[in-house]
């Protein structure tokens, strides 16, 4: 890819977008910003510089000030889209929304262009279908913060070109993030759908009493999360047990069939279960924490980051070639 073609739109300037600025401005990129709020948009190469320097004090950015430089506002959707080979759009969370500025970015946006969304909930089929270029519309959902943490869920509607879905994992790999591939659509993509099922446990479990919200956090952080801070679920278990997951399998699986037969449901999300799990949070929110526990996480990510960046023993030993 050429320099030229090192362009991308930064549709909705808000948490998210500044992320993704962050990171296409840190692998070299020039970034163009876009938002209708105009308050947010004038606010965001501050922040976008904030968030580079924080990198670059953890090594996760050589040249903070080059990349902020990279960055730009630009005067109108048009402007933002002009001569560019990807769109990043980071909208409001509603279908009519989304309709409306994928209608736009399709008649912009150069004709081989990326358009891409972040959206964690609404698949594409909803908001690309009667578009010209369909083709080339995909979601590119991040995780939050996307700029400490790498995951990319790549989902296609079913019009989506296999060749668009292998443009936008190839730009996401040169901009240092991991995508990953959901073949076909389904609602809250699979990052969601399993934070989904821990989380309605974890309702479950407080709101009837089996356990305080403080340890329950604990269980994680201080448990199962060390781990899969490496690990995914099935390098998890094909380690828990002597003959990996076939033998994991035959050994628990019948326990986990008894708790699959009677998993939380939509109840727990519902009164009375949710006052309970509200009044065993021993916190009050305040913008105050929510600020400075937010610092907090953004540092340990950063922190988490370089180290695993630093690691050489991520290389599977199994998959090293022999030498001879």
């Amino acid at each position: 890819m050429t320099s030229i073609e090192r362009n991308v739109a930064i549709v909705g300037a808000g948490l998210i977008g500044r992320a993704w600025a962050a990171i296409f401005a840190r692998a070299g990129w020039n970034v163009r910003l876009s938002d209708p709020h105009i308050p947010t948009l004038r606010a965001a190469p501050r922040l976008i510089r904030d968030e580079l320097h924080a990198l670059a004090r953890h090594g996760l950015a050589d040249d903070p000030d080059g990349a902020v430089a990279r960055v730009s506002i630009a005067g109108s959707l048009r402007e933002a889209v002009m001569d560019v080979a990807f769109v990043q759009e980071n909208g409001p969370e509603k279908v009519e929304e989304k309709q409306t500025i994928f209608a736009q970015l399709d008649r912009l946006a150069p004709p081989d262009a990326l358009l891409v969304s972040s959206t964690s909930a609404i698949t594409a089929s909803r908001f690309t279908e009667t578009l010209p270029g369909r083709a080339r519309c995909l979601v590119g959902h991040p995780v939050n913060p996307p700029h400490l943490i790498p995951l990319v869920e790549l989902c296609g509607a079913p019009w989506t070109s296999p060749e668009a879905i292998d443009r936008a994992k190839n730009i996401y790999r040169e901009i240092g993030q991991v995508p990953v591939t959901i073949n076909r659509e389904i609602n809250g993509f699979v990052l969601n759908r399993l934070q989904g099922a821990l989380l309605a446990e974890a309702f479950r479990l407080v709101g009837e009493g089996y356990i305080s919200a403080e340890d329950l956090d604990h269980t994680i952080k201080d448990g199962l999360g060390l781990r899969w801070s490496f690990l995914g679920p099935f390098e998890t278990i094909e380690l828990n047990a002597p003959g990996g997951i076939p033998d994991y399998c035959a050994r628990y699986t019948g326990f986990y069939k008894e708790l699959a037969a009677a998993a939380a449901g939509p109840d727990v999300y519902q009164s009375p279960n949710v006052e309970r799990v509200i009044a065993a949070w021993p916190q009050q929110p305040s913008p105050e924490r929510i600020a400075a526990l937010t610092q907090r996480r953004n540092e340990r990510l950063a922190a988490l980051a370089a180290h695993k960046a630093a690691q050489t023993e991520n290389i599977d030993p199994c998959k090293k070639e022999s030498k001879t």
